[in-house]
């Protein structure tokens, strides 16, 4: 199985651009707290919820301002074509929640996350490493 088989390719995605309201308004109205941050299908960057409560809003940051002052450079990613136990794995020993994934040519095509994991996959070593991943 590969990462393209269960990753969510429907997928939010803030611009540099974008103010840490909209982003945040985003994000509540569809119920997640990760976006990818991307320049046109380039990934640039990420952004939690968390990077906007405490890194934004705690530091004093107006809701105005753009969200790539605030996100997270040069995240971890996965490739759609990687194999799925491999990314299991890194995820789990990692502990990382999401991942944007990336094809070939280095352009944002989705996300695999925790939920996409849970309810995609029903092999032993899914659990393994959504158990690994919990533990934080």
């Amino acid at each position: 199985m590969k990462v393209r088989d269960v990753m969510s390719k429907d997928v939010q995605v803030a611009r540099p651009g974008d103010t840490l309201q909209n982003v945040a308004a985003r994000m509540s109205a569809g119920d997640f707290g990760f976006m990818p941050v991307a320049d046109g299908d380039t990934l640039i960057g990420t952004i939690t919820d968390r990077d906007i409560a405490v890194r934004a809003v705690a530091g004093g940051a107006a809701c105005t301002s753009p969200v790539v002052e605030y996100i997270s450079r040069e995240p971890q990613t996965a490739r759609a074509d990687d194999d799925l136990k491999t990314v299991l794995d890194a995820m789990g020993t990692k502990q990382i929640r999401r991942l944007p994934v990336l094809d070939k040519d280095d352009r944002l095509v989705g996300v695999v996350s925790l939920g996409d994991l849970s309810t995609r996959v029903k092999e032993k070593y899914a659990g393994e490493a959504l158990e690994d991943i919990s533990r934080t």
